[in-house]
């Protein structure tokens, strides 16, 4: 007698573009925002994070949305003036070929996610968080068809090679990059496929972001991967190598409870989108977030280091003394860092006790283990400036 299949309760994962090269690379493979993704290879996430700082790494991010602004007017302009009702970034600034980092902010202040927004002469080109990408597209939606078209790319891979390296492994393939600089942005051609390639990354180190139509992805990784100063890296050296770097991961170090100056990002705010600038305000959660510009938060995001080899993880309380009763803050991101070979974290603190070289104690297992607040990034960037 059969019996009647129970319906799965799981979510169903989706594959990226890259799924079978990673399985045939021996990819460990994990549920990651709702994709299968690659956490580590065979060589393992020690040897593929140090193994990026010295030479180069390929990334499959192609979980991330991707996402171009088309102005109705035909006006890139007009793109970047409707995009500044959602951000508090001066997009109208960024000119053509150049990105900039912004944030989604919410009508409390938060922010909902971040991103790229890249400026391709007649269209924005943005890079959205793979778990928030659909809410960030209705969003977008919402707020700006009156004056833009949204297109979701939703047949294009993204990649990215990083590392000291990789500007000479990807200049075999496309000359054009060699003289791109941090933060530079648009179409080039590699092995004749048409990409779009920005000079930045999630590590520290020099490299490219390069997205690049489905179903040429496999072609292009397979080139970059066959250069003896490449390998196939996971998510589980991205985390590693991006904490080093002291970056944000949304919904950890930054999300709807915490404003840009709480964690730390007021660079990332133009003069001329704040107090007294040419275009104040106008963004969600305004008057909260030029509020903390003008008379400062209560809170700031941090950079930790240990005073011992125990790693101190996401989520641990922190306390001002030993014996103190009472949680000052939290770790949101903590863990090994291969390149310092010791324990770093970021958290919140209250501002009174942010300031470098106060210790403050970590509850791990029930031990208070003391934290030293520490400047970031805890590893210096690699950019071409």
């Amino acid at each position: 007698m059969l019996t009647a299949e129970r319906p799965s309760t799981e979510p169903v994962l989706k594959r990226v573009p890259l799924h079978d090269l990673h399985v045939a690379r021996g990819g460990k493979i994990v549920p990651f925002a709702g994709y299968e993704m690659p956490v580590q290879y065979a060589a393992g996430v020690l040897k593929e994070h140090l193994h990026t700082r010295a030479a180069a790494g390929l990334f499959d991010v192609s979980h991330m949305g991707q996402i171009v602004l088309r102005p109705k007017s035909g006006k890139v302009e007009d793109a970047a003036r409707a995009l500044e009702r959602l951000v508090p970034q001066d997009i109208l600034a960024v000119p053509h070929g150049r990105q900039r980092y912004a944030q989604f902010t919410t009508d409390s202040g938060g922010i909902l996610d971040d991103l790229m927004v890249a400026n391709f002469g007649d269209h924005l080109f943005l890079v959205v968080n793979a778990a928030c990408k659909a809410e960030d597209e209705a969003h977008l939606r919402k707020h700006l068809s009156d004056v833009c078209t949204i297109e979701p790319l939703s047949d294009r891979a993204l990649i990215a090679l990083q590392g000291p390296k990789a500007v000479e492994v990807l200049a075999k393939h496309a000359p054009t990059v060699a003289s791109m600089k941090f933060m530079d942005a648009g179409p080039h051609k590699i092995l004749n496929i048409d990409c779009f390639v920005s000079r930045s990354g999630y590590t520290g180190e020099d490299g490219f972001e390069i997205s690049v139509p489905a179903n040429d992805a496999e072609r292009l990784a397979t080139a970059l991967l066959a250069d003896p100063a490449v390998l196939p890296i996971g998510l589980g050296a991205r985390d590693s190598l991006r904490l080093e770097a002291g970056l944000c991961l949304y919904g950890h170090d930054i999300d709807t409870t915490t404003t840009p100056v709480e964690g730390a990002l007021e660079w990332s705010v133009q003069k001329s989108r704040r107090t007294g600038g040419a275009r104040a305000g106008g963004f969600p959660g305004a008057d909260v977030i030029l509020n903390h510009f003008d008379t400062g938060a209560s809170r700031r995001r941090v950079g930790l280091r240990a005073e011992g080899r125990a790693p101190v993880r996401e989520g641990a309380a922190l306390y001002a003394s030993e014996t103190s009763p009472d949680t000052i803050g939290t770790v949101t991101s903590g863990g090994f860092g291969p390149t310092l070979n010791a324990p770093v974290a970021m958290g919140y603190l209250p501002v009174s006790l942010s300031t470098e070289g106060t210790i403050v104690f970590a509850d791990v297992r029930g031990q208070r283990l003391p934290l030293r607040v520490s400047a970031m990034p805890f590893v210096p960037n690699g950019y071409k400036r």
